[in-house]
């Protein structure tokens, strides 16, 4: 799914009992939005010595010398990093100026690649919210299943699933048919599905086939579902919201072991950006193209890499469970639907200062270690 958000874990190597950063990472460490760079000096430390030059200057530099007093600075340093607990440190609830998002009337939403992972926890939290959902992936026993099980869990609300290959745009067309006619509009459209054909390996190690699947379902299948997001969209009097999701390589770093997938992933906010200078140039304001950025999330696709140390370290530090994720995503989403601005936005989970804090606090209070895998 395009939940991957680790991108060069993968690519630091154990030498001589350290860990330092490989060439191939051009010193530079990156996890979705978070990305630290080393002088090639330092490259013979530690991972405590390496991971505390890193986010200290920055954290220091953006919290601690904002405070004038040390003990203000000292207070500061410790409510930031030390580990809470998790029920206190998620926040799905959103209040702005508008109203909360519970407020908003339900909402007609599609999300693509809803079967399992972020897509399936996206779609959960938009039926806890009372909204319809119409979930899609290839597999048309996955999609059957999903919706049964989604269907005995939320009762109220209207389920529709249909199989849909979003490299084929008549499959979409199909599943746009369908919506129209179940539900007659479209208000959100969520672009999830996203593959890297579930392994990590240099790009010379893939098959012809892993490289195709991944380009035409992150690159080709994004473009098909926009252009048919966007025809459904501009004909609605209401307009809609369109979301891309990111992953890895979207911050334009390196992302050694699954370099086509980060070059999908790079191309999205551009992709974005480049739709919504259309829909200016032709006049349309009703549809809006956003990006969304979920971290880096427990899904097959990212634990599938989890088989090296830094990349244990890493993901027990930084990545959360899809339903989390979903929980700060979704209020998010449906507030910018229902405000119904014409202004592309870019929501992120995993913002840098999030990770900086989340590395010291794994760094001096040994917070979420072997959280998901054993690190030892």
């Amino acid at each position: 799914m395009a939940a991957l958000s680790v991108t060069t874990a993968i690519g630091l190597q154990q030498f001589g009992g350290a860990l330092r950063p490989s060439p191939i990472v051009a010193s530079s460490v990156t996890y979705g939005g978070f990305y630290c760079k080393q002088q090639q000096q330092q490259q013979q430390q530690s991972l405590f010595q390496v991971s505390t030059t890193i986010v200290g200057a920055h954290f220091l530099r953006r919290k601690l010398l904002h405070e004038r007093s040390s003990k203000k600075m000292g207070r500061a340093l410790i409510c930031a990093v030390a580990p809470v607990k998790e029920e206190e440190s998620s926040s799905p609830a959103v209040s702005q100026s508008s109203g909360t998002s519970s407020s908003v009337d339900p909402l007609n939403v599609l999300v693509t690649g809803s079967t399992k992972g972020v897509g399936l926890a996206l779609a959960r939290e938009f039926l806890r919210f009372g909204d319809n959902v119409v979930i899609c992936s290839r597999s048309v026993e996955r999609v059957e299943n999903t919706v049964q099980d989604l269907k005995k869990e939320f009762e109220e609300q209207k389920i529709l699933g249909m199989a849909c290959d979003v490299r084929d745009s008549e499959s979409i067309q199909a599943l746009v048919d369908m919506a129209k006619s179940k539900l007659g509009h479209i208000d959100i459209w969520i672009n999830n599905a996203g593959t890297n054909a579930y392994t990590y390996k240099p790009l010379v190690e893939f098959t012809d086939a892993d490289i195709m699947q991944i380009v035409e379902t992150n690159t080709l299948g994004v473009m098909l579902c926009c252009r048919q997001a966007i025809r459904l969209m501009r004909e609605q009097n209401r307009g809609g919201h369109i979301f891309n999701m990111d992953g890895a390589g979207a911050d334009g770093n390196a992302t050694p072991r699954f370099a086509a997938y980060g070059a999908t992933k790079r191309s999205l906010a551009q992709f974005t950006k480049s739709l919504q200078a259309e829909l200016k140039m032709q006049g349309i304001k009703k549809v809006v193209v956003h990006n969304l950025s979920p971290g880096m999330v427990t899904t097959d696709l990212l634990m599938t890499g989890g088989d090296t140390r830094v990349a244990k370290f890493f993901i027990n530090a930084l990545a959360e469970p899809a339903d989390k994720v979903a929980q700060y995503l979704v209020p998010r989403i449906r507030l910018i639907a229902s405000d119904r601005k014409n202004n592309s936005t870019y929501t992120r989970f995993l913002t840098g200062f999030k990770a900086y804090t989340k590395i010291l606090a794994r760094l001096l209070f040994k917070a979420r270690k072997d959280r998901y895998l054993p690190e030892d």
